[in-house]
């Protein structure tokens, strides 16, 4: 393999200790996803804590719709990453580099288009799609409508991210990241306490950290990195590059795409109850991220090393990749289990205020409800892991369209139920989990995905 790269910058993990490689790749992923949910749930523990549980509803009645928009363009960058590695893997460093400049261009291009999209149709989403309470609707309009103006940051970010990620390189996006999220928390703080611009103000300080995040990545990575030392002819737009970055990262997007828009339509049935629930729901959906983005550093990594060992021809490091991912899951998954079983009010506690004994009290029964399926949900991410560095354009769209309906017809199944209610929220979320497990795992073991090697 031609690649000559500083271990600096980039990590070839097509020969070495499997275990070592992906945890080595693994660890600073998964302090970064730490800081990557800190920094999305500032905005949450400082509306619920400096402003009130309002301010706290109406941050969290938009991050389902948000979300959709970002799932859109960290879709299309995780596919980008995933072509990286397969070039890297096969050591075609001309193709990397090529894949780098045109990834840069489109993501830029669909960025722009889809923030716009959503800062144009915050109001008609917020009030006639997502039905949302009056007393919460414009500070909710307010903090959409800025989020989706600053998209171009975080897209370019997580493409510049996976892209390093790809050639094997997780800890440059972490330095970066560590930086943006604490000045992230000033900004909120000096925003909200110091000029009292409430939730706008959260939604001014998120942007901010994320643009220069998206900044400083990229220019570091122009002046430091290697890979980035691009001639003009690197800067040609490439038809089948552009074809492969969106047939592989639109199938990753619409994977995310439709994961999203199952929430959007979840958040209508959660507005439907009053705002201590809608609370609720917004703090265990916090937690429950900072529990997904572990295993999620975990697929990120299976993503890598089978996207490289995929383009070197080495099917029997993947299944090895494989096994050693789902022995991590179970260990990582029975951990949480137990500290959820034992602390979940002190994780709840972290989000809002003690007085609001209520939303407390929803909120902790409900991550131990949650926490009784993370088995099935770490299934999810390993298989995703694998069959996404495989490049396997079906499983987004299957895995994605599993979940979709999950979340739409439990919880208003069972939310119409007298004796379940709102607690059908939750329930509903861990059977979707079962069953999308299982959907993954039976598509892992399928053998069209595998492109001919010995697996």
């Amino acid at each position: 393999m031609a690649n000559v790269l500083s271990k600096k910058y980039a990590k070839d993990m097509t020969v070495g200790d499997p275990k070592a490689l992906i945890l080595s790749f693994m660890l600073p992923m998964m302090m970064g996803n730490i800081f990557q949910q800190f920094y999305n749930i500032v905005d949450t523990i400082i509306a619920g804590r400096f402003i009130d549980a309002k301010a706290l509803a109406a941050v969290g009645s938009t991050g389902h719709v948000t979300n959709l928009f970002f799932a859109l363009g960290n879709g299309l960058a995780t596919g980008i990453g995933i072509i990286i590695s397969q070039f890297f893997g096969a050591g075609d460093m001309k193709g990397v580099k090529k894949v780098i400049t045109n990834a840069l261009v489109i993501v830029s291009a669909t960025s722009i288009f889809v923030g716009l999209l959503g800062f144009s149709f915050s109001r008609l989403i917020l009030t006639k799609v997502m039905n949302t309470p009056e007393d919460i609707l414009e500070n909710a309009i307010a903090y959409m409508s800025i989020i989706c103006v600053g998209f171009i940051g975080t897209a370019l970010y997580n493409t510049i991210s996976y892209i390093m990620r790809g050639i094997g390189d997780s800890q440059t996006p972490l330095y970066f990241l560590i930086v943006s999220s604490f000045l992230n928390v000033a900004m909120d703080l000096l925003f909200v306490i110091a000029f009292d611009l409430g939730v706008a103000g959260l939604a001014i300080a998120t942007v901010t950290a994320q643009a220069i995040s998206a900044v400083g990545s990229i220019t570091y990575a122009f002046f430091r990195n290697p890979m980035f030392k691009l001639s003009s002819s690197d800067w040609q737009m490439d038809k089948d590059i552009i074809t492969k970055c969106y047939t592989i990262g639109g199938s990753m997007a619409l994977q995310s795409g439709l994961v999203a828009l199952s929430f959007v339509i979840l958040q209508r049935v959660i507005n439907s109850f009053d705002s201590t629930i809608v609370a609720a729901f917004t703090t265990t959906s916090k937690v429950e991220n900072l529990v997904n983005m572990q295993f999620k550093a975990l697929q990120d990594s299976l993503s890598t090393f089978t996207g490289q060992n995929m383009g070197a021809g080495k099917g029997s490091r993947v299944k090895k990749g494989f096994k050693l991912g789902m022995t991590m899951m179970v260990i990582y998954a029975v951990i949480m289990i137990i500290l959820m079983g034992l602390f979940g009010d002190v994780f709840v506690k972290i989000f809002i205020k003690s007085e609001e004994a209520q939303v407390i009290e929803y909120g902790s029964s409900a991550m131990r409800i949650l926490s009784y399926f993370y088995l099935p949900l770490g299934m999810i991410y390993v298989c995703r892991g694998i069959l996404n560095g495989a490049g396997d354009a079906k499983f987004p769209a299957i895995s994605g369209a599993s979940e979709m309906i999950g979340r739409i017809v439990f919880p208003t199944l069972l939310c119409s139920l007298p004796f379940i209610g709102a607690w059908g929220l939750w329930i509903s979320t861990g059977i979707t989990w079962t069953i999308v497990g299982l959907t993954a795992f039976v598509r892992f073991n399928m053998k069209d995905w595998r492109k001919g090697l010995d697996f």
